[in-house]
């Protein structure tokens, strides 16, 4: 999709440590299985001006858990072939378009530190929870 897009500068990131040394360069690939793989990134590299490889721990690579759970629940027929998953490039950071300012003027985590220091509901939660209360708990 980048070579497409005729990117010319490319940031991969990826939380295998090892793949991401090896793409660099930094270690030695024993596993004769992927020298293939590590070839074709090797060849693919030459078609951008600058590409970077950095590990990101996968707690901290909200992207690739998402992509990951995604392809967890995708079940097609022809286990061969999987239906891309359009993705679309936004200006602005997706949790700066979802996250509203609070009527209160608090922030929007202010209940939940309530509820941990207080071991107290949020009025508006109070009247969901006495029905509801399995759901929550």
């Amino acid at each position: 999709m980048a070579i497409d897009m005729n990117i010319q500068e490319l940031l991969v990131t990826g939380d295998l440590d090892l793949v991401i040394h090896q793409v660099r360069e930094e270690w030695a690939t024993k596993n004769s299985k992927i020298l293939s793989y590590l070839h074709h990134v090797y060849e693919l590299r030459k078609r951008f001006t600058k590409t970077e490889f950095k590990h990101v721990p996968r707690v901290q690579n909200e992207f690739a858990d998402a992509l990951a759970t995604l392809s967890s629940m995708i079940q097609h027929p022809d286990k061969n072939f999987i239906d891309p998953i359009p993705v679309k490039i936004h200006n602005q950071s997706a949790y700066c378009a979802h996250v509203e300012e609070e009527a209160d003027r608090k922030p929007w985590f202010h209940d939940i530190n309530e509820y941990f220091g207080k071991r107290r509901l949020p009025r508006a939660c109070k009247s969901y929870s006495e029905t509801h209360t399995s759901e929550i708990f």
